[in-house]
């Protein structure tokens, strides 16, 4: 691991970042990394993802962090070959998440089914030896869970669904109670776009009553039910569920909380906030707080998907409130983004948003030229 800590070290400087400006970003506690960095405590897999997005290593930090895969003795061909497996698959998760957050889920998507599908026929097969059975369940149910990620972001909603349930499926097989929640919380963010907000509700009730549920999952849920609860037109419940959140983000991360929280942050809860606020119909307070989450948001990836989703919101916020100036300004750097980001979820959203400007009378009509420019290149 020293070589994982040294590089690190050196692209923290070189991008003059602190260890604690780190440690605020990703969520994650200062002491851990420290000893991370310095050699004395192997990274997960998830922190290597993360560090590896934050510092823009390509792949080059998550490599470091991966198992070493030796060479298979003949006596122990068969458990050397899933290692490898497993191992392939951690690294797969890592690079498609870092192109996702980079680039967007459209194109990466058809990768993320087929190396997913191509482990599940493995399991489907019964080829997998029994010791081995549960790791390799745990694998394949995260595969699943970011095929099912990247599906949701491509619009995908049938498919994604479909991964979705599968993932919770071989995450309970495994015994992998983290998994589980993670499917269950991708579940319910899925119910929330695609119109079920009741099953949403069930979701977040059913991990908010759990037995020792870890305070980031805790979190989670409360931003599931309170993006629900905007949905079904309980704006003050709503906004009270993400009062709680917020309030949990405060606190510090729990030994307890699964890895693969490290991407519940500031920015997470700040959008939600912004999104429920356009829900409830104060499309003007959510401005600052959309701007907000843009601003955090493009910390990480100036050009990247979060970025293009956060500036498509405040855009729909600025048309809603009919303030053209922001809009026009909105929507330039929102071109430059569509060069490079294939989010159809965002583009999808974006287009409803142009259709929307174009029938208001108002609408200056430079910006209106603009808007039917970005229209065609969506």
């Amino acid at each position: 691991m020293d070589d994982f800590g040294s590089r690190v070290r050196a692209l923290l400087t070189e991008r003059g970042i602190s260890l604690r400006a780190t440690a605020r970003a990703l969520t994650y506690d200062p002491a851990y990394l420290s000893r991370v960095i310095n050699g004395r405590q192997r990274p997960s897999e998830a922190l290597a993802a993360a560090l590896d997005g934050l510092l823009e290593a390509d792949g080059a930090l998550v490599s470091l962090a991966a198992p070493e895969v030796h060479p298979p003795e003949s006596s122990a061909e068969r458990a050397t070959d899933v290692e490898g497996d497993i191992a392939h698959m951690r690294a797969s998760v890592a690079h498609l998440l870092a192109h996702d957050n980079r680039y967007g889920s459209t194109a990466v998507a058809p990768a993320a089914v087929q190396v997913w599908r191509a482990e599940q026929r493995k399991l489907d097969r019964g080829t997998v030896p029994d010791r081995a059975r549960a790791g390799y369940l745990s694998a394949v149910a995260e595969l699943a869970e970011i095929a099912g990620w990247l599906l949701f972001d491509s619009r995908q909603w049938d498919a994604s669904r479909t991964a979705f349930l599968e993932s919770h499926l071989l995450a309970r097989q495994a015994g992998d109670r983290a998994m589980e929640w993670f499917a269950l919380d991708m579940l319910a963010m899925h119910d929330v776009q695609t119109g079920r907000a009741g099953e949403a509700l069930r979701i977040a009730d059913e991990l908010l009553t759990g037995l020792r549920v870890p305070p980031r999952i805790a979190l989670l849920a409360r931003v599931r039910r309170g993006r629900a609860l905007a949905q079904v037109g309980d704006h003050r419940r709503a906004l009270n569920a993400l009062e709680g959140a917020r309030a949990g983000l405060e606190e510090s991360i729990s030994p307890r909380d699964p890895a693969w929280a490290w991407w519940v942050n500031d920015t997470e809860i700040t959008g939600h906030e912004g999104e429920a606020l356009l829900a409830a119909g104060e499309a003007r307070a959510a401005i600052p707080t959309l701007q907000r989450a843009l601003e955090l948001a493009s910390v990480h990836f100036p050009a990247g998907r979060g970025t293009l989703y956060y500036s498509v919101a405040l855009l729909s916020a600025y048309a809603t409130t009919h303030a053209w100036r922001e809009c026009e300004a909105t929507l330039v750097s929102i071109n430059t983004l569509l060069e490079t980001v294939t989010s159809e979820r965002s583009r999808d959203r974006l287009r409803t948003t142009l259709r929307v400007m174009a029938r208001q009378p108002d609408a200056p009509p430079a910006l209106l030229d603009l808007a039917r420019h970005t229209a065609e290149a969506s």
